[in-house]
């Protein structure tokens, strides 16, 4: 069930980069910021495995700049032996967004909905959060080095005036039955008048679910006791 109370959240930063997957070489972000990376936002803010955050709409409160960088970068993934840099660093060029701001408007669905577990107690609870600034993990804006710091909105913000086309965009990731996953894209997208209306290509993602791994008798009383002990 999907919470008819939205959360708007305002989340900012000094440089911001959503890459774009479909330039492999150089890094090139999207000119705005994809809904995968605003809902791993509010997960960093709160999550609970029993919901999923519906994202609607995003609006881009900050012109768009683009900004040349170069960095130091490894070729290869990290494994289970170490990494020698010096053998795997290579020196790519990014083009990366600077000064962004955005407001991310969300809601909670709920796979099993019952009235002793409303959407509502999950929203009050979002809230509480982003006005102490409290949060799981310190959100990002598309990559770790560049950190967002998040807010309540105050409600004079005001989207840009101008229409940004995007093309193809990442959605997010589609987890089936089986945990295979399967990138979503929707296409011919823009920003219109300074808003990212996801509302209805996110739909797809609500039927996204990840497979719990299953766990022996001894491991899971050994959870059980961490969890009556509050640890």
């Amino acid at each position: 069930m999907e919470d008819k109370y939205t959360v708007k959240v305002k989340v900012e930063g000094d440089f911001a980069c959503f890459t774009r997957p479909d330039l492999k070489v150089e890094r090139m972000t999207y000119p705005c910021i994809t809904p995968s990376a605003a809902r791993g936002i509010l997960d960093s803010i709160f999550w609970k495995p029993e919901f999923k955050w519906h994202i609607k709409r995003i609006y881009v409160l900050n012109p768009i700049q683009f900004y040349s960088i170069k960095r130091n970068e490894i070729n290869s993934k990290q494994g289970k032996k170490p990494i020698i840099i010096e053998a795997k660093r290579s020196q790519r060029n990014s083009i990366i967004l600077k000064n962004v701001r955005y407001i991310i408007e969300a809601s909670i669905y709920l796979d099993n909905y019952s009235e002793k577990n409303p959407p509502l107690k999950y929203v009050e609870q979002f809230n509480r959060r982003v006005n102490k600034g409290q949060c799981f993990r310190r959100p990002y804006l598309g990559c770790r080095e560049f950190s967002a710091e998040f807010m309540k909105p105050e409600g004079t913000e005001k989207p840009i005036s101008e229409t940004i086309p995007i093309g193809n965009m990442f959605l997010d990731m589609l987890y089936n039955e089986k945990g295979d996953i399967t990138p979503l894209f929707f296409y011919d997208v823009s920003v219109k008048k300074g808003i990212l209306d996801c509302e209805e290509e996110y739909e797809q993602i609500l039927k996204s679910h990840h497979i719990k791994p299953e766990i022996d008798t001894e491991t899971a009383a050994k959870i059980a006791g961490l969890y009556k002990r509050g640890e």
